[in-house]
């Protein structure tokens, strides 16, 4: 059984010049893919940044006017762990924030519950209302005020205040 096609070496050539074509991802002339959004805009930072970035301009915001928040730690976790220390909370009620004293040398360290509050929230205002509510109260605990104190606006218009 001859055959007038010669073995295939894993390689195709170009019919034209004879020489070995390259392949390359860029079937159809329209350039490399890359990223729908370049790193520095919004549409490419994850929801984890934006709720990061949500804590952090409510904190920016209470420390002009307390500036001892300095020294306090602001944390966003997940989720808050069941049954941990000074929990507080059942099966009926999910904090939403949380409040660790200093000790030994550690600095406060209030913490936001990502997941939780996203849950609870419909829209990226809304979202950012409660995440202000939450640190207004968690910073209003730590130095012993009443939230309307530490911000005055605290409660005047949040999801359930429309």
């Amino acid at each position: 059984m001859d055959s007038s096609v010669p073995p295939s070496t894993g390689q195709r050539s170009d019919e034209r010049t004879g020489e070995p074509r390259v392949r390359r991802r860029d079937r159809h002339g329209r350039g490399m893919r890359g990223p729908v959004a370049p790193p520095q805009v919004p549409l490419a930072a994850s929801r984890a940044q934006l709720f990061g970035d949500l804590v952090q301009d409510s904190v920016e915001r209470l420390e002009r006017r307390f500036p001892q928040l300095q020294d306090v730690e602001f944390v966003v976790a997940e989720v808050p762990v069941p049954g941990g220390p000074d929990s507080g909370w059942n099966d009926e009620a999910v904090p939403l924030g949380g409040l660790v004293a200093a000790a030994g040398g550690r600095p406060a360290r209030i913490v936001v519950y990502r997941r939780p509050v996203e849950i609870r929230t419909k829209t990226r205002d809304d979202r950012a209302l409660l995440v202000h509510e939450i640190v207004v109260e968690q910073v209003a605990e730590l130095l012993g005020l009443e939230p309307e104190t530490v911000d005055p606006r605290y409660g005047e218009n949040g999801p359930d205040g429309d």
